[in-house]
């Protein structure tokens, strides 16, 4: 048995380094990607439907990567295969993405972008509980945060940059993409694939008999052991599984039945999915088939710990209010402070753009906030910090409505900016420390159910909200993640900190 070594500044900075160009195609692809569908002809109650490629993307690729980077090791060692495989199939899609032909194309360039970037990016998360002591965890999640601001304000800003420094055309014909975000794209894949190199080549592993004796020694430094959870059993996992698949069914014929908008389609999906995933897992329980991805991923879904069951509930809220803002955006602020929905012209792009320097603003606020962060969370502790940070973001998002000249919400993105690096730090600081070493990456990757549940469930309902209860108007959408914030901040107050000590 023998305690993990604390690193140095120089080694967090270089394992934390190709965060910055995951980021940077990640934040290409949220602040573009509605413009293009809407380029492409996708009208703006289409757009939450169109997005959810990608949380579902997540949904199924993290959990998988997370198993098997738990149980890989190579001539580059546990998580770092997955970095580079990850990086190299991202850096592609982002060449291709602003040259799709039709709608149904740049939706599908989607699909497999965010599947690329969840390649890489789940195994991030379980490489700072891998390489570093709980003592320094705080300090490798807010690195991250660090190099996820500086990798996004560069990659938001670029169309921007690109037209207002470099001349290069914002606009385009209908059904053309301008080449200010074609050519932003391009240099996104060469970043992204680079920086992901960096850490690649830069970082080396701890072997797996080194990682058996850390958590050996980890164990011993508990005050208390938490006992563990009772398994399910085969009738538990196929009644349960059954009962979701039938809920899921009723949900799909209602669209039909009632006339219901098509999204809710999705929520059938989810629902079955849950409820296939107990079934397969009864199903093998019962054959005594338990050493394979599949089982282990739903026993550990249904066996989390106590501290990962309660930050999901502030997961599931905080990124429903992300993705409020990340789709409704661009339509909010050309329609509420451009005063346009035509996407062909003019003053829609350059509104259109000026989001893109908005996203780049939080993206920078939240490099400054990962400095703060750390001292943040010895002064507030690591909760108080998180639900201060939310709070923060509720402000941001709701103040959209009462500040009309655009410039000014560059104010509002401050919040934002401290919520999201928060939201990217805290709560991986707090699950690290109560998740098993050998289970590390696949319980990362199930947290990511948190994000992408939520995510889901807002592309399903969004739609239906913006025109059933706000007339079509976007702008209330913020104002609806703003009270989301808001939850996840009142949420964060009943969660166990089972490092806060450290």
């Amino acid at each position: 048995m023998t305690r993990k070594p604390q690193l140095s500044f120089w080694q967090i900075w270089n394992m934390s380094f190709g965060f910055l160009g995951i980021q940077f195609g990640f934040a290409l692809q949220n602040a573009n990607v509605s413009r293009i569908f809407q380029t492409l002809g996708a009208p703006i109650d289409d757009l939450a439907f169109l997005w959810l490629a990608a949380p579902i993307t997540g949904l199924l690729v993290q959990p998988v990567i997370g198993y098997l980077s738990d149980n890989t090791w190579n001539r580059l060692g546990r998580r770092r295969p997955y970095f580079l495989m990850g990086a190299v199939l991202a850096s592609l899609a982002l060449l291709y993405m602003p040259h799709s032909p039709t709608l149904w194309v740049a939706a599908g360039m989607l699909w497999i972008l965010d599947a690329s970037i969840n390649i890489s990016m789940e195994p991030f998360r379980a490489f700072v509980g891998d390489m570093l002591p709980e003592k320094q965890r705080t300090r490798g999640f807010a690195m991250q945060s660090f190099f996820i601001g500086v990798g996004a304000i560069v990659a938001s800003f670029m169309p921007w940059v690109m037209t207002n420094w470099l001349g290069v055309s914002n606009t385009a014909p209908a059904g053309i993409i301008p080449n200010s975000v074609v050519y932003s794209f391009w240099i996104g894949g060469a970043v992204l694939l680079l920086a992901v190199l960096w850490t690649v080549f830069t970082t080396k592993e701890y072997s797996p008999e080194e990682i058996a004796a850390f958590e050996e020694f980890q164990k011993t430094q508990r005050r208390a052991v938490v006992p563990e959870r009772e398994n399910r059993s085969v009738t538990s996992y196929l009644a349960w599984g059954g009962g979701f698949v039938l809920v899921g069914l009723l949900v799909a014929a209602s669209v039909g039945v009632f006339d219901l908008n098509k999204e809710i389609v999705v929520l059938a999906l989810l629902l079955g999915g849950v409820g296939l995933l107990q079934l397969v897992a009864g199903v093998f329980l019962k054959q005594g088939k338990t050493r394979n991805g599949v089982y282990q991923v739903a026993h550990d879904l249904f066996h989390m710990p106590k501290t990962m069951a309660q930050l999901a509930v502030v997961q599931f809220f905080s990124w429903f209010a992300l993705f409020s803002l990340w789709i409704y955006a661009t339509s909010a602020v050309t329609s509420f402070h451009y005063g346009t929905l035509d996407t062909t012209s003019k003053l829609y792009n350059d509104g259109a753009d000026w989001v893109g320097v908005l996203f780049g603003a939080y993206n920078g606020f939240a490099a400054l906030a990962a400095i703060v962060i750390p001292w943040l969370a010895r002064k507030a502790g690591r909760k108080g910090a998180h639900m201060i940070n939310l709070c923060l973001g509720a402000a941001g998002l709701i103040s959209f409505i009462v500040i009309r000249d655009p410039v000014w919400l560059l104010v509002s993105m401050v919040g934002v900016g401290f919520a999201w690096a928060s939201i990217l730090s805290m709560p991986y600081a707090i699950l690290s420390c109560s998740l098993p070493a050998h289970k590390m990456g696949v319980y990362m990757g199930i947290f990511n159910f948190f994000i992408v549940i939520p995510q889901i469930i807002a592309g399903s309902l969004l739609g239906v909200i913006l025109n059933q209860f706000f007339g079509g108007e976007a702008i209330y959408i913020l104002m609806a993640g703003g009270v989301a914030f808001l939850v996840a901040a009142a949420a964060t107050l009943l969660v166990n900190d089972e490092g806060a000590e450290v």
